[in-house]
């Protein structure tokens, strides 16, 4: 893989997907039927997860079987739990489902749902996590029969013991899934550019990263990518990643056993918390102080149970509205902060100006507080899930000083950075657009450059600029990047308007002159077939 030259920021990715993803969300969609996307999605998802851990398993297995020294231990659990690798019994193995694929009775549906009981009776933390309802009636029998056999013909192996492949394959689901469900998918997907972006920005070489809103692990998932991507022939990247410390928490339960999945699937150990609970009404870590947060909670919530939250909490900086969480989540996202702490997290573009229900008095404390960092403005169509116009925000616990790995940060006490990057990103689809990473690395190299000692940052008119908090007063305490940054200064024009015009109507003429002699010929031709007029 392709990578930027080393102090640029982002890491290079390859634009195109690979097949495989596609032919096996293609071969598995014809298993779907009639049922619901937020249905099949665990069946699916269920099936990858059950092929890979197989795998991984077998490859263990093979190892040992290789070594005079490990031959004779193959069947003991500790050999495959002290190599993170989860104990698979017998009929929870592939190679078991493979050959009873047009099994009747029992059916495959009742030996893969055996599959999952077994796996969650060897491993306790997959306890609860896994799906085992592969056997109801509406699932036809014969096309999951045929599906495993499918999965059957794809290794999960590679340099990472199948993580990268599986990886891929599992994020790519989640994305079609999130397509399908419409709204509700953005419950536990985010846009793969948005985490990057948000990622690259705070940097998380280590510490304890937290979300309180963790979906299906994405932040997670993303964090360890661009700890290891960033690591350098001198430092291991397996290591690096040892100096991350993942918390999160997730109030709907199957998103849950989602994010338990995803994680588990990747290696990453994580502390989801013993059950799926609401932030607000049930924090699961109540004590924890984050180096970082990584966030996308639901936009304009109104659903949060404001009421009783509102209540029970204390809330510094203003008592959110009971009919929209946002101003709820971003002071559950200070609470847990570090002293040194750093948040990054995506909000609805109306956070930015609001004035409603005492959100502008809140919007003002925060920003009083010094709290407040960067506002970068993202372009529309980014979200497969929903059309509205969303803001990253970048809070920063202590804005005095700081170092991120080899990079002192400077004294950015009363300064925050507006970046518009509305004119950014490229349309994948009729209805979806983008960030390229060229477009990450723009908006991040910007702000690295502005808050590290010897940045040479410069506001660039229409896409950044710095303000100071007494600006930022001075319009009414509204962020919206917009209002700072200004626009692109207008090439100077040399030519006079007349001069313009009679250039203009010349080559008017010309093209004109040039488009009749073309319709004479199309004539002619057309003549010359017994068509003419």
């Amino acid at each position: 893989m392709s990578r930027r030259p080393k102090g640029s920021g982002v890491a290079a990715r390859t634009s195109s997907k690979p097949a495989i993803e596609a032919t096996l969300w293609a071969a598995a969609d014809k298993l779907r039927g009639n049922m619901d996307a937020a249905e099949y999605k665990h069946v699916a998802l269920g099936l990858i997860f059950l092929k890979y851990i197989s795998d991984r398993f077998d490859e263990r297995r093979a190892q040992a079987e290789a070594d005079p020294e490990e031959r004779d231990l193959v069947e003991e659990r500790d050999l495959y739990l002290g190599d993170n690798v989860f104990w698979v019994p017998a009929e929870a193995r592939w190679t078991f489902l493979k050959e009873n694929a047009t099994s009747v009775d029992p059916s495959i549906g009742s030996l893969i749902d055996r599959a999952m009981i077994a796996l969650e009776t060897e491993n306790p933390s997959l306890k609860g996590v896994l799906t085992k309802n592969y056997a109801r009636p509406e699932l036809d029998q014969i096309r999951l029969g045929e599906v495993v056999k499918l999965f059957s013909d794809l290794a999960f192996k590679d340099a990472h013991h199948g993580q990268d492949m599986l990886g891929r394959v599992y994020e790519y689901f989640l994305g079609q899934f999130a397509i399908a469900e419409g709204k509700r998918g953005g419950q536990f997907y985010t846009a793969g550019c948005i985490v990057r972006l948000l990622v690259e920005m705070i940097q998380p070489f280590k510490g304890r990263v937290y979300d309180p809103c963790c979906g299906s692990g994405g932040m997670f998932v993303q964090s360890e990518r661009f700890v290891e991507a960033h690591s350098t022939q001198y430092v291991d990247p397996v290591k690096a990643k040892r100096e991350l410390s993942i918390f999160g928490q997730e109030s709907n339960p199957t998103t849950w056993r989602l994010a338990k999945m995803n994680l588990a699937i990747r290696g990453i150990e994580a502390d989801l918390g013993p059950k799926w609970a609401d932030s607000f009404l049930e924090d699961l870590h109540p004590g924890l102080k984050a180096d970082f947060v990584l966030a996308n909670p639901p936009f304009n919530d109104s659903d949060w149970g404001g009421e009783r939250a509102r209540t029970g909490q204390s809330w510094p900086y203003g008592v959110p509205p009971a009919g929209n969480a946002n101003f709820a989540w971003v002071q559950l996202f200070i609470r847990h902060l570090a002293p040194h702490g750093v948040a990054g997290f995506v909000l609805a573009n109306g956070s930015l100006s609001s004035q409603q229900s005492g959100e502008g008095d809140i919007r003002r404390a925060i920003i009083e507080a010094d709290l407040v960092d960067c506002i970068v403005s993202l372009p529309g169509q980014l979200f497969s899930t929903t059309q509205i116009p969303v803001c990253l925000w970048f809070l920063a616990r202590d804005k005095s000083n700081g170092l991120v790995k080899d990079k002192t940060l400077r004294d950015r006490r009363r300064e925050t950075l507006f970046i518009d990057a509305r004119g950014l990103g490229t349309m994948q689809s009729r209805t979806l657009k983008v960030l390229s990473e060229a477009d990450i690395a723009k908006v991040a190299d910007t702000y690295h450059a502005w808050r590290e000692k010897g940045g040479r940052y410069v506001d660039e008119p229409g896409f950044s600029s710095m303000a100071t908090t007494a600006e930022i007063a001075g319009k009414c305490y509204v962020l919206t990047p917009g209002r700072y940054v200004g626009t692109v200064a207008a090439d100077e024009e040399d030519e006079t308007f007349d001069a313009k015009m009679q250039r203009l109507t010349a080559t008017l003429r010309e093209q004109m002159a040039e488009g009749a002699k073309l319709d004479e010929r199309i004539r002619s031709a057309l003549a010359g077939v017994g068509y003419g007029w």
